[in-house]
Order: structure tokens, then sequence, then C-alpha cells
């Protein structure tokens, strides 16, 4: 039995008073105390770990100006804040033991689009793809582009100067900023914006913070005008932060937003953006070129940039490899083709950009012309991506690089520390080989990718942090970079901001840096705003690199054997993937719905590394702890569940984190690194509730593949229960809720009617060859086959039609609702017993094939360790295999019908929705997938009374828009039984499953075309 792990609260720490009095001036947000929050916001996507002693979601400007209003307090001088936005940054820019204030939760609305003028006003907040999608309408976005765009908060952008692929055209975030509305740490609300010389002269004379800051300013800018010109480096990707060669612009404006930008919350905490934007390109296109090795990749990279593309993107073959296993690469494999030689080593992705046809064909022909008529030594060929939804899966891949280095077998793993190192193009190949030249002397491997064009590296040594002698190497490695990048005219940080490398500041800046000291005076007399960056008061240090805190040192303490049994939890890189901000996105549901970092993956993650740590700490081994069975249990888990010693237990805080997991598996698909929730859950809550007593729920929902059987036999009892108020009001004390009824259909008795054969191992024993060739065997899951066993008849007849044999599995239980509740002993029992009836089955060489994508890719992964080698088929998979069975579609006009697949399904079998579209082309169909989120059903999730409303929430996110669209007409179909109840219960819409459409289709009879999707069989 685990023990109890203490979870104490900071009551006493010097921060509760400071958020007591915060708390009295009538703050709107919330104020995050908890271990579990403190946990989760002690990391970001770097190697280090400090934790907050409180986070503050402020709701609105007002709230920061309480903030700081209180620092400004005598009694609370020793107390710091750190601004967070996406919480990605790689090198711990908003870390902090102080208090961390993150605006992402509440500070999130777009408060002006003006696209006439071209500008847009938003809060701190909000994220760069949910303003571009805003503006998508005006034909507008905002150019900064980032890997990390559809987590990255515009005030995160601005704090790092961030930007990305395509800043030779577009420059980075401080190019694009027109005002910012800060809050300083006096309380002082400002609105910086560039100033004419009578305008600056006039806030000079003010005898404020504001006044001080701009005679500070001023004064560097002309005393210092020599000094600035010679230390700062005349890159594309400029020096960011106390940026003094941009205080004045070239059109004589003096532009106090080029000191705040890149300042990394040191200065100020930013409340909104006053946005420049642009129009979209037209046209575009990307040439992908193919080459040998990295190494000619980039040598060629220099002469792509003279044929005046908008960007030139680099990946080694590292990544490629990496690429080649993840969820993209079925959408973009035929862009990056194998050669007769072997597969590419290297690759350059060239962006072709046109406001016109001509403009664009004239830029494209030029590429490719170059490309066939001016041979370069390890170039092996090329192809071009033109449309939209192509374009963007190509750039996806190369988004998803920083992650997908992540995602590699063992303890050893790509980390960054020297990861956006930056020196003029011209320098880049030489800069590179010594680069690799010191990566290889010190035995590491490593990836590497880049904007080549801007003479920007992306770099990380794979080490394994929790070894001595690897933690060394940062300092090590640090040191030869930071000399090989002054040695080559460039700098250490090129895009993601200084953080804990601020050490190099003083020596980089020189005789700058006593300047930089007084800007920070000027803003944060008394170091409050994120102290530690960039620059340290006078009389005060920087933090070393190998001073702070490493995640290493803490996983130190868990062991590789345990770090390895848990599904990458503990080797979540952090890279916030998981925070996708888009309702349609599939990643992640409970996080969307409640914008609270601890119900995302990256947050499980933290907090089960956290616990196995605190485990470990008390000598107790996670793993063999699962499989341990204890005399007395029911006894202690009561005593303990009602102790009172054990409300503290830090336990309690994960098991709520994991509560609201809709155990979708969107993570274990869609996670750069794979990082499986639903696993590590599973695990997790059977040595939770070894310990504690479980709701009277889990043993209901765990059993009900069990029990269904028997419900169906009493369905009139069931049915009253289910749908009485008397019995939905008793059944809601237990924790379920919006319990579906059963229809009068048996799914059995009406196929023993039809003739359609048990499989049993003796009928298929009797089977000779020509019999095997023409069987099917469905395999039905019990929520389908009780609840909605019409599409098991349709599927019978589908086969039936196309002229095969099918039959019918005998009952099995899956098993899924046990995994997903942690009921571990008993689920390998029945995975046991199921793998082997399927094994039985599948030895007659007969396909097998499920009907809901849920139920059925359970045996891929569920299963995984049961040795089962049947494979069960989803049914598009099957008819993909007997595509010529399907008759053509009559010439003529093409119906349309809509898809809105599983998400487990879309996740997990990235290549299925693709064979849905082919399967309906044949029939002469026009099939269009929407792009939906989750449904927020989830198998039993969303009838646990606890999780209806999240499920709710998340229908109406995603789901109710998309079926509500004004120009909704076509069919709609759904492949999951959950997601098709939810729309029933929540609408009152019954969508078909797609192979009752088949059947439709090959009966010939005309396809509903109704509005409402109803759909009767």
């Amino acid at each position: 039995m685990i023990p109890r792990l203490a979870a104490a609260h900071p009551d006493a720490s010097p921060a509760a008073a400071f958020l007591a009095h915060l708390a009295g001036m009538g703050l709107e947000g919330e104020i995050g105390r908890t271990a579990a929050e403190r946990n989760v916001f002690a990391t970001d996507n770097s190697i280090y770990q400090v934790e907050p002693a409180a986070v503050i979601f402020p709701r609105n400007a007002n709230d920061l100006k309480r903030i700081a209003k209180a620092l400004a307090r005598p009694e609370f001088t020793d107390i710091s804040v750190a601004p967070r936005g996406g919480g990605t940054g790689t090198n711990g820019q908003s870390l902090t033991s102080g208090i961390i204030v993150d605006c992402s939760r509440h500070m999130n609305r777009i408060l002006e689009i003006d696209p006439v003028r071209r500008i847009a006003r938003v809060e701190a907040g909000v994220v760069k793809d949910q303003l571009n999608k805003a503006l998508a309408p005006h034909g507008l976005f905002f150019a900064p582009e980032l890997s990390t765009s559809n987590r990255a908060t515009i005030g995160g952008m601005i704090s790092t100067d961030a930007c990305g692929q395509g800043s030779c055209l577009y420059g980075k975030t401080s190019n694009h900023v027109l005002g910012l509305r800060v809050v300083l740490a006096d309380g002082t609300d400002f609105l910086s914006r560039p100033v004419r010389e009578e305008e600056l002269r006039a806030l000079q004379a003010r005898r404020d913070r504001i006044g001080d800051i701009h005679r500070t300013l001023a004064r560097i800018a002309n005393d210092d005008r020599a000094e600035i010109e010679r230390i700062f480096p005349k890159l594309n990707r400029f020096m960011t932060g106390y940026d003094l060669a941009h205080l004045w612009r070239d059109d004589g404006l003096f532009d106090l937003n080029a000191v705040l930008c890149g300042s990394e919350g040191t200065l100020a905490m930013i409340a909104e953006a006053e946005l420049n934007l642009l129009p979209i390109p037209a046209h575009a296109a990307l040439v992908n070129i193919r080459y040998d090795n990295f190494n000619a990749a980039l040598e060629d990279a220099r002469n792509l940039v003279t044929l005046g593309v908008a960007s030139v993107e680099t990946i080694d073959e590292t990544l490629l490899r990496l690429a080649k296993g993840d969820i993209v690469w079925p959408h973009i494999a035929a862009f990056f083709p194998d050669d007769a030689d072997g597969p590419a080593n290297g690759i350059n992705i060239t962006e072709i950009l046109a406001d016109t046809p001509e403009e664009f064909a004239e830029k494209l022909s030029g590429v490719t012309a170059a490309l066939q008529d001016r041979p370069f030594a390890g170039r092996k060929g090329f192809t071009v991506t033109q449309g939209k939804a192509e374009i963007e899966a190509v750039w996806t891949m190369r988004k998803r690089s920083v992650g997908l280095l992540g995602n590699v077998e063992g303890p050893v793993r790509p980390v960054p520390f020297v990861e956006d190192t930056a020196v003029p193009p011209e320098n880049l190949a030489a800069y590179i080989r010594e680069f690799r030249a010191a990566l290889d002397q010190e035995g590491l491997t490593y990836g590497m990718f880049g904007h080549v064009d801007a003479g920007v590296l992306h770099v990380r040594p794979a080490l394994d942090l929790t070894r001595p002698e690897h933690a060394a190497l940062v300092r090590r490695v640090s040191d030869t970079v930071v000399a090989l990048t002054r040695k080559y005219g460039g700098v250490l940080w090129g895009e993601h901001g200084k953080g804990m490398r601020s050490e190099y500041v003083p020596e980089f800046f020189g005789a700058l840096y006593p300047r930089l000291q007084e800007i920070k005076a000027a803003f944060d007399p008394l170091g409050q705003l994120n102290p530690g960056k960039i620059v340290a008061l006078a009389g005060r240090s920087l933090p070393k690199i190998d001073a702070v805190q490493l995640r290493g040192s803490l996983d130190r303490d868990i062991g590789n054997d345990i770090r390895a049994a848990f599904d990458n939890a503990a080797y979540c890189n952090g890279n916030g993937a998981c925070f996708d901000f888009d309702a349609d996105s599939l990643m992640c549901p409970s996080y969307k719905g409640t914008r609270d970092r601890r119900f995302s993956p990256k947050g499980r993650a933290s907090l089960m590394r956290e616990w196995l740590r605190r485990l470990a700490e008390k000598g107790v081994d996670a793993r063999r702890e699962v499989a341990r069975r204890h005399p007395f249990g029911v006894v202690s888990r009561l005593w303990n569940s009602i102790s009172p010693a054990n409300r503290e237990d830090f336990s309690h805080e994960v098991r709520a984190a994991m509560d609201n997991c809709l155990a979708c598996k969107a993570c274990a698909g869609q996670c750069p690194v794979k990082v499986s929730v639903p696993a590590f859950r599973s695990k997790f809550l059977a040595l939770y509730y070894g310990r504690y007593l479980r709701p009277l729920k889990d043993p209901l929902v765990a059993a009900i593949e069990s029990t269904l059987p028997l419900m169906a036999r009493m369905r009139p009892f069931y049915n009253a229960v289910a749908g009485t108020q008397i019995g939905q009001a008793v059944m809601r004390r237990a924790g379920l809720t919006a319990l579906p009824l059963l229809p009068p259909l048996s799914l059995r008795r009406k196929l023993a009617a039809q003739n359609v054969p048990v499989a049993t191992p003796a009928l298929l024993a009797r089977l000779d060859a020509g019999a095997r060739a023409k069987a099917v065997i469905f395999v039905p899951d019990a929520f389908t086959e009780h609840f909605d066993p019409q599409v098991l008849l349709d599927a019978v007849e589908v086969a039936r039609l196309l002229g095969l044999a099918p039959l019918i599995a005998p009952p099995l239980v899956n098993g899924k609702a046990l995994h997903v509740h942690g009921y571990l002993g008993a689920f390998e029992k029945v995975a046991r017993r199921t793998a082997a009836a399927i094994d039985r089955m599948a030895e007659a060489g007969v396909p097998l094939v499920g009907i809901d994508p849920s139920m059925t890719l359970t045996f891929r992964s569920e299963y995984s360790g049961t040795g089962m080698k049947g494979r069960v088929l989803l049914p598009q998979e099957w008819l993909a295999t007997i595509l010529d069975r399907l008759p053509s579609g009559a010439v003529g006009e093409r119906r349309r019908i809509h898809l809105m697949a599983h998400c487990t399904e879309r996740t997990n079998a990235p290549a299925a929705v693709g064979q849905w579209k082919t399967i309906f082309d044949k029939l002469g169909i026009e099939l269009v997938v929407d792009d939906v989120g989750c449904c927020g059903m989830a198998g039993t999730f969303g009838h646990e009374v606890r999780n209806r409303a999240l499920s709710e929430t998340l229908y109406a996110m995603s789901w109710k828009p998309a079926l509500a669209a004004p120009d909704r007409v076509d069919l709609v179909m759904a492949t999951g039984y959950s997601c098709r109840s939810q729309v029933k219960l929540m609408d009152g819409v019954k969508l078909p499953h797609p192979l009752q459409t088949i059947l439709t289709a090959l009966q010939a009879r005309t396809l509903p075309l109704e509005r409402d999707g109803t759909y009767d069989v």
C-alpha cells in the first residue's frame, strides 16, 4: 500500500501575507497555492525546475494593477513576481521561486480588430493562432511565425521578442508591436507608443516613474551611442531585450517598446498589445529539396536565399527519422519520397509567396528552373507543395520538430540549452562545422534544424541529466558555444530569450552592462519583477546556469527503471503541444474545457513525475506496488478514507487532476513525446485506490460490459431506472447520469433469425478455403451491441451485399472500462481471456472487424502486453482490403456527406480517415471530414455526474456549432458510439454510422439530406 504523501500548503510562507492582502484588495482572478498547482508551474520547456510560492491568474488589467500596488507596499518588498504566457520557454524565462502571474487563463480576449488600419488590440493571454483565426476572414494575419503558435501567447511572444520561420521577410515580434499597455512595479498603468522628440521631452519632464524611465533611456541612448553601435550585432535576429540599438527608430521616433520587447517580464507586466497586421499572401508554395547529408543542405541554403524566396528551413536526418514515425507523416510522405539511392539525410523547405498569379508563377518557375539547371553536390531531388491544407501539413511537421526530438527511447534525450544561436548567415556553415565538431568531441548525439536564411540554428544535444557527468556538460558545452558565437559574430540568444542563461549577459554587453542595470532600476528599483533574468540590480548577481535546480537532479530520485515504467510521464519535455487553444483540435479536451494546466497531459505528467519521486523518497517502488495485494484491504482503505490524518495527502491532488481525463488517448497519438495519460492514469488509480475507497460509481461502470447482457434481459426494469425521474435521481446518487435506454431489438436473436452463425472454433474449423475467403467475423463491442444494435445488423447486411458470408464473434468482454478506472488486475485477466479467443478466431485466416473505434483500438494499445497475434480491423480498414467489391459510383453530380470521426481513431489510427475517403470516393460520394474536437462523452466519462458539466461544455465548444452551422444541409455521420450518443442526448439528433450510409448506397436508396441529419435505418 502506498504511504501518505504530505502536501502542506505554504500558509506560513512570506508570500502568504501578500496573497491574503491581495485577496482583500478585491482580486477578481484566482490564486493557486496547492502543491499540485505549484508543481505544474515549476517547469516549462527548459531543463530547469523551480517551484513557485503561488500562481495568480489575473482576470484583467485591474488585477495586474492590484498585484503591482501590493508589491509596492513596504511590508512586501521581498516579494517577487514573474509573468508567464504559454509556458513553453526553453530557458526558464518565467520560472521563479516567487509568485507566477499567468495571464493565459482569463486575459485572452481580442479587444479590437480594425481591418482598414490593419491593427488589432489584444490582451496579453491571447494565443497567436487564436488571433490569426479571428483575422483570417479579413484577409489579415499577425506575422511572426513560431513552432508553438497554437499555444504561444502574445504577451509571451513580446516578452521574448519571438520569431521563427520567415523572419527575414517578416522580422520579429517587436517589428509588429505598435503599442503596449503595461503595468509597472509601482502600479502605474502606462500606454507605451513611439513618440516624437517633443512628446519625449514632455515624458521626461514628468516627476514620476514614467519620467525616470524616459530620462534614463534618453540619456543612455545619447551618451552611449558609440558603444551601443559597437556592441549590438548587425543580425536579422538583432539583440532581444533592452534593445538600445532600436530605441531611436529610422523615422525619428523614440520607441520605448524596443526595450520592453524581449525584456522577459523584468521591466513591466504586459496587459494589452496593439499590433500591426499584414495581408495574407494570396499564393504560396513550398519547394521541398532532398539531400544526401545535412551539410549539403546547409551549404545549398545560401544559394536558395539568393533566389528571392520567403524563407528556407533546414532539417537534419535525425529529425527526418523521427518525423517519419509521427502522426503527421502520412499526410506529407508524398512530398519527401525516397530516392533510388536511399532516403534523404537532410532537407530544405523553401517557401514562395506572392500576391498575384503572375508573380507567383514567375517566382516558382524561377526556383524550380534554378534547381534543375544548377546542380549542387549532395542535392538529390525536390517536390512542390501547393494547396493550403498540404502546405499547412508540411509546416506542422516542421513545427513539431522541437517536440519530436524528445520522442526517443531511454533516458538519454535531446535537451535545450544552446538551441537558438544566431550568426551572420554567411558564417553559418563554418560555425556549424565547429559546433558539430565540439559536440562530437564530447561524444554527444544531437538533432539539428533551423532558419538558415536568418543564420539561426536549433541544436539539442542528447543528455541524461540525472547523471552528474552529463549535468556537468551543460556548463562545458554552453561555454564552448558562447565562445563560438562570439568568434563568428553572433549571439547565444538568437530567438528563445535569455532566461537562466543570463549569466552570459554581463560578458556580452561589457561596458554597457551597468547601463542595463540603470534601466532595470528605473523600471523596477526593488528588483521585484522576474529577478535573476537578463539584468541584476547593482550589487546583486545573476544566477549561474549550473546553480539552478535541474529537472534531472529530481528525476535522479525516481530512477530510470521507474521512469520507464510509467508511459513517458517522466519524460514530458514541456513543449506544451497539449495547450493548443483550438476547440476543434483534439488534444487536450479537459484542458480546453477548463483552461487549467493541471488538467492537461503536461500537467498530469508533471504531477505523476512528482508523485513517483515522493514515493521513491519513501522507498516505495511504484512498479512493484501495482501488482501487490494487501490483506485486510477493505478495512485499511476504509480507515484511510475517513482518517483526518490523510486529508492533506498529495495523492488526492494528483487524483483530482486524473479524474477529469477523458481517456481519449489524443495525447498518446498527438504528443510529440508520446506521453500517454490514460496509460499512466490507470496505474495511478490502481495504486491510489489500493489506499482509499472507491466511489460507488466505479464498480458499476467497470462491470458494465459484464452486466449489460443481464440488463438486456431485464430491459423494462433497466429502462425504468434510466428513463424515469425517480430512477435517474437514484443513479445520480450513485454518481451516474444521462444513461441511454436499451432498445427492444436484440442483436443476437435477430442475427440468429437471419442465419448469421456465431464464429465458434468448431464452425471455423469446418470452413473450407473457399468459404474462408468469403467469410468475415464481426466483433461487436458491448455498447454498440446492446444500445445501438442496428449498426451491427447493417454491417452484416453490407457484407452480404458485397458477396461475403458474415459471422458474429461470441460475446467477448473488451475490458476498456476496467482499464480506464484502474482495475488493472481484473483487466489483465479479461484481456488474456479475450486475446486468446480472438487469436483462436484469427487462426482461421478470416478477417475480424470491430465497429466502435475506441473499443477496437483497445486491442492494439491496452492489449499490447497480452501477446495477442490476431488483429481486429476497423471497418474502413476491412473495406479498404476489398475495395474492388464495392460498386463504382454513378457518373454525374457527386453527393456530399460529412464525417465526424472519433478522436481516438483520428489520433491513434491516422490512416483511418483517409481510408473512409477512399471508400466513399469509390461509391461516387464526396466525403468531407469535419475538423472537430472531442464531443465530450468519451465512453463512460460523460455519464458520470462529476464530469457531466465538462462533457456538455466540450460538446458546446466544437460539435454543437459544427452541427448547427447555417449551411449544414448534408448528411452527417459519426463513427463513435459515444459520439452518436452525445449528439442524440444533447440535440435529439440520430447520426448514422458510415456503414449504415454505405448500406443505403449499396441498396441504391436516396441518401437522406435533411438538415437535422436524422437517419432512420
